[in-house]
Parts: structure tokens; C-alpha cells; sequence
């Protein structure tokens, strides 16, 4: 009987393992196509948004969206 708790437990660890890395790839995925955004709207528009944590942050839950919202907000006055 402790084997196949044993067993169940390993499965759960490694679901859990599982789920936790396809979220980091993701967060990661919607990182860099944010900041490739942030990247050329700086350098074509000129925008001039600085590249800190906050905005990493932002890119990386949002994405595309993320990053137009701290375009937004720049323009907005309330950038980062």
C-alpha cells in the first residue's frame, strides 16, 4: 500500500512540475515579445520608457497588451 501512495505522490510532483514550467514558458514567451515592442517603439517613435522590473513585469503577465499599456501610460504622463 505505501508503494502506491508512493507512486500517486510521484505523479502529483510531477504534474505539478509540469504545470509550473509551461507557465514559466509562457511568462517568459510574453517577456520578450513585449519588450521586442517596447524595443521598437523606442527606437522608431522614440518613445524613450526605460526598461526596469516594473515593466518586465507588465510585458511579461501581459504580452502584446502589456505592452501597449505602458506605451499608454507613457504617453499618459504616468510612465515608468
Amino acid at each position: 500500500m505505501i508503494e502506491a501512495g508512493f507512486v500517486l505522490l510521484i505523479i502529483v510532483i510531477i504534474f505539478g512540475a509540469f504545470l509550473i514550467l509551461r507557465s514559466i514558458k509562457n511568462f517568459i514567451i510574453n517577456a520578450v515579445v513585449g519588450l521586442v515592442i517596447l524595443f521598437l517603439a523606442n527606437h522608431v517613435a522614440g518613445l524613450d520608457i526605460g526598461y526596469s522590473w516594473l515593466v518586465i513585469l507588465i510585458c511579461g503577465i501581459g504580452g502584446i497588451l502589456g505592452a501597449f499599456l505602458v506605451i499608454l501610460l507613457h504617453f499618459l504622463g504616468l510612465g515608468f
